[in-house]
C-alpha cells in the first residue's frame, strides 16, 4: 500500500480492513502487506483518496 504525503491519518481505512492490518499511529500507517488479499476495502473507504496500491 502506498500512502500519499496528503493522508490525514483518520483512521477510516483501519476501520474498514476485514483483516484488521492496519494500524494508525501518530502520523503513520502500519500496513500487514504480507498478509493483505488486496480486498481494496481501504482504499474505497479512504475519504481523501490518500492509499492505492502499489
Amino acid at each position: 500500500m502506498i500512502v500519499k504525503d496528503w493522508c490525514s491519518y483518520c483512521g477510516e481505512c483501519a476501520g474498514v480492513c476485514p483483516r484488521n492490518l492496519i494500524t494508525v499511529k501518530e502520523y503513520s500507517l502500519e500496513f500487514k502487506d504480507d498478509e493483505c488479499k488486496g480486498c481494496s476495502t481501504c482504499i474505497i473507504a479512504c475519504p481523501i483518496s490518500a492509499l492505492e496500491k502499489e
